[in-house]
């Protein structure tokens, strides 16, 4: 394509030996004609499920409000928007379904694209499958919404990246302590982390969206060197690894512009 479009593309296609069509993750929903960064954006889902997400993906929906607000702040910016389309409703334990789909998404951008700069962006279930896929290599940081954080995942292949992590303080589905407790781990390892409480706010995001939505982005962006850190995301990264304050952030209000 040589314009910037939306849509929703399936990059790749065919099928196996047995006629089976083959699954690909990456799906375009903004490919300028020079992509010179990346935002790849990972919608929630179940712990235990193998069925295939239908036509009708309300986790997928929950993110369309942040696909349009990216869409509004990266005009012109030449970035590249994907989003991933799990093979299964589930991470299904061992199996990390949701882990690899994202890197095989990574892995298809970077062929398409080269390795251009690329940040992540997860709710839920895609706030873990960012986390774990975070050690890609063109991975250079992530925004993860309500992730879940078993205490069991791993970090360390977060070194080296910046992590922001934005969760509702009434969030009964993701424990927002699990998410504080990965923070502090992974920023032991040599991630620049930074954590933010959303006041008010559960683990669907209906409380504040705007809010949401419009830090998400902001920091996004940033993490790619369009626009300066918020100065208290600056501040928190810069703090010692073992200092709790930059794990607590209250969420300001975000106004408009």
């Amino acid at each position: 394509m040589s314009s910037d479009t939306m849509g929703g593309r399936t990059v790749g296609g065919g099928t196996t030996a047995g006629g089976v069509p083959l699954h690909r993750p990456l799906q375009w929903r903004i490919r300028p004609a020079a992509p010179s960064a990346a935002v790849v954006v990972l919608h929630g889902g179940e712990e235990h499920n193998l069925s295939r997400p239908g036509p009708v993906n309300l986790p997928l929906l929950r993110m369309h409000g942040f696909l349009r607000s990216l869409a509004r702040e990266t005009a012109g910016a030449g970035v590249a928007v994907v989003t991933v389309r799990y093979r299964h409703r589930g991470w299904n334990g061992g199996r990390a379904d949701a882990a690899r789909d994202a890197l095989a998404a990574l892995d298809e951008l970077a062929r398409e694209l080269g390795e251009v700069p690329t940040v992540l962006i997860g709710h839920s279930m895609g706030g873990r499958a960012a986390l774990q896929a975070g050690g890609h290599p063109s991975v250079t940081g992530l925004v993860a919404l309500a992730p879940w954080c078993p205490p069991e995942d791993p970090c360390e292949q977060l070194a080296g990246r910046d992590v922001l992590l934005l969760h509702g303080d009434r969030d009964r589905i993701t424990p927002p302590a699990e998410t504080r407790a990965f923070a502090a781990r992974s920023r032991a390892a040599g991630a620049r982390v930074c954590g933010y409480s959303v006041t008010g706010s559960g683990h669907a995001m209906l409380q504040r969206i705007p809010d949401w939505h419009r830090a998400t982005t902001r920091l996004a962006t940033a993490v790619l060197g369009l626009r300066p850190l918020p100065a208290e995301t600056a501040a928190a990264l810069a703090l010692p690894a073992a200092s709790p304050e930059a794990l607590t952030l209250p969420l300001p209000r975000q106004p408009r512009g």
